[in-house]
């Protein structure tokens, strides 16, 4: 069995924003299922840190963090009619954010495999100026940028499952060579990008790779896709370390999405990911939470994931 790093804070369910389809139900139902299951004594706890202004801008603008902190301090209600925030929410994102680079130490000295973020606020959708779609900071494009400039690694391969594309995120490396962005998602639908022909453009041309599937695409359409699509490009781009924008909102219960993902399926992308890292990264993975939610499919679905992340 690996060692597989799960990364939790309960600062993450003070960042309140109900009534909003992402509050902290979500985290609860999560926690819920692991601790209740019978893999939760095989996962090593770890414990998130807050990422610095400095890490933060990374991939966002200084002037951007600061409106975020000074927004919340207000006691602001929103960034953006899609993103809900309150006093807390800053310093969650702080964590939120902090957790990845907790996760990149962790598997780059040993003590765990791969790792899994059980986060909030989520981060796919934020931009260098700007939040979107109840995002706030970029927590994957801030690990992925961390792993590069400060643990010296020279490529790093971003998967995202999430039902929306992630906008933020393959902005924030759409010409760069060293990061490799590949999203399969509905389309068309929110943010309304992730065509097939964005590809990349200078120096980063190729290394953004995208699957835009109608509404109602399902288990085969996934899998197919992953196996023979992105699994290729994994063994040829060679990554050193694997991160996956894990957003569990393609489930076929999911009250966002329209597509017909299973809990299992979800465990099986996870399987021929983890077995293309063996070949390529001696296995190095980290997963963030970005969507999902239903609470029960959320919690399942993590569940299924955490499985496949520990055989």
């Amino acid at each position: 069995m690996r060692k597989t790093g799960f990364i939790y804070h309960p600062l993450y369910l003070q960042h309140k924003t109900d009534p909003h389809p992402e509050n902290s139900g979500r985290l609860q139902a999560i926690r819920q299922q692991v601790e209740n299951s019978d893999i939760d004594a095989a996962l090593v706890k770890l414990n998130p840190r807050k990422a610095t202004c400095a890490e933060i801008a990374f991939v966002h603008d200084p002037g951007y963090v600061g409106q975020v902190q000074k927004s919340c301090a207000a006691g602001l209600r929103s960034l953006d009619p899609d993103t809900h925030i309150c006093g807390d929410s800053y310093e969650a994102a702080l964590l939120s954010a902090g957790a990845g680079l907790a996760a990149v130490d962790a598997v780059l000295n040993g003590a765990c495999d791969n790792a899994f973020c059980a986060v909030r606020p989520p981060g796919h959708h934020a931009e260098h100026e700007r939040s979107m779609g109840f995002c706030l900071f970029n927590n994957v494009a801030v690990t992925a940028k961390y792993a590069l400039l400060k643990k010296n690694l020279n490529r790093v391969l971003i998967f995202d499952w999430d039902v929306h594309h992630g906008n933020g995120t393959q902005n924030a490396f759409y010409a760069d060579p060293a990061v490799y962005y590949s999203s399969i998602h509905q389309f068309p639908f929110y943010p309304g990008t992730g065509r097939a022909d964005e590809t990349g453009t200078r120096d980063g041309l190729g290394t953004t790779l995208n699957f835009p599937l109608g509404a109602f695409s399902g288990d085969d359409a996934y899998l197919a896709i992953v196996e023979n699509k992105l699994i290729p490009e994994i063994l040829r781009f060679k990554p050193e370390l694997i991160i996956i924008s894990a957003g569990f909102d393609a489930h076929q219960r999911d009250p966002l999405g329209q597509m017909e993902v299973s809990t299992e399926c979800f465990g099986r992308m996870t399987e021929l990911i983890r077995c293309a890292a063996d070949d390529v990264c001696e296995g190095r993975m980290i997963s963030m939470l970005e969507g999902g939610y239903d609470y029960n499919a959320l919690g399942e679905s993590v569940l299924a994931h955490l499985r496949h992340l520990l055989s």
